[in-house]
């Protein structure tokens, strides 16, 4: 298969690449700069040059292939403060990309996330997210409509990522939580501690979507799980281990300013499960899991010791 691939060269994306050509599938990878062009073809991608404003190059990449995994989100606005505002790009860019596979029956492989699904219990593939206009419901809601792409004759799927794809190299959840900790003296968590995040190994992500953008059906949902709920607690014993600096619990209220950014999305409590994604793609996670992969020291260079 010809698959256009966008975020390619970003976190899964250039696992992913790898992933796919080994299978023998050709890869056209969406190239925002040149550096990620360069990237893209010393891994033995092609590249078309654009970005997810650019819905046009979208289109006309997607109708010139045999499938598409939609990996790119503004995380550089989201995380700034304008979350709607990545939102609203991504679902422009995902409705050109649906747009010219309607018909087609070619697949469709989104990457999403668990927002809006049942806090504190464990979320499964059938669950439906809330819709109530948040700015992160309006993600969701560009997952159901790609979802709804399979009554256009497009073989549509979505993966909800963990939200903690971790690996060496991470620039994420993790190595941020690393950062404050590190900044503040302190390994931090928000209340008891006890409220825990699925977590999955990003090669084992980018195999999903390898899988997916092969053999899932027409509408589908799948958790790239690996593990049902890592407890933020005992990933801050971890830190504060690797750091030498104390565990401590951070009030609810001092949250936001001692974590930033951070602070909201360290409070959630969102397990879940990947058994009926493993069912029915034989997916099997051999990645190392959150706590361990911690524990291999990579999270805890500084510029000072990897030069």
């Amino acid at each position: 298969m010809r698959i256009f691939v966008t975020g390619a060269s970003g976190w899964i994306g250039s696992a992913l690449v790898p992933e796919l050509i080994d299978a023998g599938h050709r890869v056209v990878g969406l190239a925002r700069s040149d550096a990620s062009a360069a990237a893209l073809t010393a891994a033995g991608a092609e590249t078309v040059r654009g970005t997810l404003d650019d819905l046009g190059v979208l289109a006309g990449a997607a109708a010139a292939s045999d499938g598409v995994i939609h990996l790119a989100f503004k995380h550089d606005i989201a995380f700034s403060g304008d979350f709607e505002g990545a939102a609203d790009a991504d679902r422009r860019a995902v409705d050109a990309l649906g747009d010219a596979l309607a018909g087609t029956d070619r697949p469709f492989v989104l990457a999403s996330g668990f927002a809006g699904l049942k806090p504190g219990q464990v979320a499964t593939e059938r669950d439906v997210p809330t819709a109530d206009g948040s700015p992160v419901s309006r993600r969701a809601a560009t997952a159901a409509a790609v979802l709804g792409l399979a009554s256009r004759g497009v073989r549509s799927s979505v993966v909800r990522l963990s939200p903690t794809c971790h690996g060496d190299g991470d620039k994420g959840f993790m190595a941020a939580l690393v950062a404050t900790a590190r900044a503040k003296g302190v390994s931090g968590y928000v209340g008891e501690g006890t409220n825990r995040w699925p977590a999955v190994h990003r090669l084992d992500a980018a195999r999903l979507f390898r899988l997916a953008v092969e053999q899932a059906p027409a509408g589908t949902v799948l958790h790239g799980v690996a593990e049902e709920g890592v407890a933020i607690r005992d990933v801050a014993e971890v830190i504060g281990r690797h750091l030498d600096v104390p565990v401590t619990s951070v009030a609810p209220k001092a949250a936001a300013e001692h974590f930033a950014w951070l602070g909201g999305f360290l409070r959630l409590d969102a397990p879940a499960s990947n058994a009926l994604t493993r069912e029915l793609l034989d997916w099997r996670p051999t990645g190392p899991g959150l706590l361990e992969d911690l524990d291999k020291g990579h999270y805890f260079r500084t510029t000072a010791t990897t030069s």
